[in-house]
């Protein structure tokens, strides 16, 4: 783990016990406490990023409730070629696996579904969850908040590439062609398991 990894796990860290604080403490002193200890965490956050602390401090306070990891889902899809569907996001320039956060009152399954629609224009049906990542514990860049990635297995009902407003462009690549990456998304290294497991559907899933 480098460095800068290190530091935003501690920032989400206090982040976590300051949220779990304000939502179950009663005392007026200690809940002065938490919101102190969200500004340090904010402060922290802020000294390896460019936004300023109150609008990191911002996007805590949104955060409500019991902190949890948030959801990510991203498809796996391959040809008949046995190249693989990317997407150039809109945000970056950078190519990554369709996918999205998942919604409230929505499976994961469907959740990957409809994003891998919205995203590339073609219509899938998830077949087998690949991996559940943490990806803390994989080389993304330094990001917050705490994030777990479901990589699903999708075959191709229909459809043909289609851009959208998230879209730059859609394509198919081979493994040996891959571009360049959104690595906050997906990584080649990631990529290239999900071939090794193309090459053996018997393995299970893969977690952490």
């Amino acid at each position: 783990m480098t460095y800068a990894q290190t530091y935003l796990k501690w920032v989400t860290s206090l982040q976590a016990m300051a949220q779990n604080g304000l939502n179950y403490s009663k005392n007026p002193y200690d809940i002065e406490r938490f919101h102190q200890l969200q500004a340090i965490a904010a402060e922290m956050a802020a000294n390896i990023s460019e936004a300023p602390p109150e609008k990191i401090q911002a996007l805590f306070t949104e955060e409500k409730g019991h902190a949890t990891p948030k959801l990510d889902v991203r498809g796996v899809v391959f040809d008949s070629e046995h190249k693989i569907l990317l997407v150039k996001e809109s945000a970056d320039g950078l190519w990554t696996l369709p996918g999205g956060w998942v919604d409230v009152n929505e499976p994961p399954s469907g959740s990957v579904s409809r994003e891998v629609f919205e995203e590339s224009g073609f219509t899938v049906r998830p077949v087998k969850l690949l991996a559940l990542y943490d990806k803390q514990k994989h080389p993304h860049p330094p990001q917050w908040p705490h994030i777990y990635k479901l990589f699903f297995r999708c075959e191709i009902i229909e459809g043909e590439p289609k851009t959208s407003i998230e879209t730059l462009d859609v394509k198919f690549f081979s493994k040996d062609n891959l571009p360049d990456l959104s690595t906050p998304r997906v990584t080649k290294e990631q990529i290239y398991r999900f071939y090794e497991h193309l090459a053996h559907p018997d393995w299970p899933t893969d977690f952490d």
